[in-house]
């Protein structure tokens, strides 16, 4: 893909979002950005979304995009336009925020190798949260944390608990799927930050349980190391906090299965449905 291609795919997603959210018209720009975009832009107060979109440049010339790609790369297309913390912060629902998470294009390598954002899946009134750390290749395809071979085995973890994924909720750290199922870089998690602290602000679980060392570290803000933080419970703005491993840990290995089975337990006492 083109750079011109990648810039107007990350413009489309971004305004698409910003629709979706009922967000119907932007700051004017100043002068030297809608020349850049049409030179007979309006003289308008306001620009719509619609408008922005009709009016993005078409493919440069071979000697333009090389002049272009010499100068410096912003990190948004639109960093007045894009969907910030404050944003997120007054989402009013998990769809509002959904939609300005679909419009997303803070971390241009992943919103440019994304299939879709993956949000969250859930009863939005759980009592208990489970995050993980980012999407994997199956969730990128299907939209929906959890549902590759991680996912199988957590279902088995929840009914071991007498649980199911319709009572509790579950996401993860970032909403956009790190190429190669990388770790998800320390940039990355700070720009989905606000989407991930407005999702618990929405839901209000009273207990949190983090899958995996990447999950917990974010949640808590820590570098300690996961094979410290399970077995005992932590507390997160009021929430209780339960670290295990992740579940595609526990394939590669099973012998840890045992540890993830008492921190189940201890998770369950906690919340008064003990499971032992």
């Amino acid at each position: 893909m083109s750079d011109a291609d990648r810039s107007r795919t990350l413009l489309a997603q971004q305004l698409e979002g910003l629709l979706a959210a009922g967000v119907s018209c932007l700051p004017r720009a100043d002068a030297g950005r809608v020349a850049r975009w049409s030179s007979a832009a309006p003289a308008a107060e306001e620009t719509s979304p619609a408008a922005v979109a009709a009016a993005a440049p078409p493919a440069p010339s071979s000697e333009s995009a090389a002049a272009e790609s010499a100068m410096p790369r912003s990190r948004n297309l639109l960093d007045d336009a894009g969907p910030t913390d404050d944003a997120a912060a007054a989402a009013p629902t998990l769809d509002a925020l959904q939609q300005l998470v679909v419009g997303c294009t803070r971390c241009e390598e992943l919103a440019a190798k994304r299939t879709q954002t993956v949000f969250g899946v859930g009863n939005p009134n759980a009592r208990l949260c489970f995050v993980g750390e980012a999407p994997g290749a199956d969730e990128d395809r299907l939209g929906e944390p959890f549902v590759g071979r991680a996912g199988q085995l957590l279902n088995k973890i929840l009914e071991a608990c007498k649980l199911s994924r319709d009572e509790v909720y579950i996401l993860n750290v970032l909403k956009c799927r790190p190429p190669g199922n990388r770790n998800p870089e320390p940039a990355e998690s700070a720009n989905c930050r606000g989407f991930f602290d407005r999702q618990l602000d929405l839901i209000q679980p009273e207990f949190i349980c983090c899958l995996g060392a990447v999950a917990a570290r974010n949640l808590l803000d820590t570098q300690t190391a996961i094979g410290k933080l399970r077995g005992s419970v932590h507390d997160y703005r009021g929430i209780k906090v339960v670290c295990t491993y992740h579940p595609a840990y526990l394939l590669r290995n099973p012998a840890a299965k045992g540890a993830t089975w008492e921190d189940m337990k201890l998770l369950m006492r906690e919340m008064g449905q003990p499971v032992d």
